[in-house]
């Protein structure tokens, strides 16, 4: 069954703690999000992170956005208590462009983060 809209919207609000913890360089508002036992995988700069997401935590309050930080929220799918939610980032720490894909559950009638995983466009690879 398809959810109303005011789902989608509920999620895409979730998961913009997750992006202004990321444009601010404060993972504070992500702790919100993500569940405590949230996982992480992707390769950034051609090396595999995996694990706790307290890794991406570290990222974000040591890089921070950078001056031109841009990002979207697109709600791909919203299935009563599971939802799939791409972030497009441009120019993160005035370098890295990220697609990051959040799995979201719905715990206790709120939107957690239960899993990030996320693609480095080859573009802005350091190597």
């Amino acid at each position: 069954m398809r959810n109303e809209i005011k789902e989608y919207e509920a999620v895409a609000e979730a998961a913009g703690k997750f992006v202004k913890s990321v444009a601010e360089g404060n993972s504070e508002y992500a702790k919100s999000l993500f569940t405590e036992d949230a996982v992480l995988f992707g390769m950034l700069d051609g090396i595999l992170e995996h694990g706790s997401i307290d890794q991406f935590y570290r990222n974000v309050d040591s890089v921070g956005a950078g001056c031109n930080f841009k990002a979207r929220i697109d709600v791909l799918a919203v299935e009563e208590t599971v939802a799939v939610v791409r972030v497009l980032e441009e120019g993160w720490g005035d370098r890295i462009d990220f697609t990051d894909f959040l799995l979201m559950l719905k715990l206790n009638g709120e939107w957690k983060c239960v899993a990030k995983a996320y693609n480095q466009n080859s573009n802005t690879i350091s190597k």
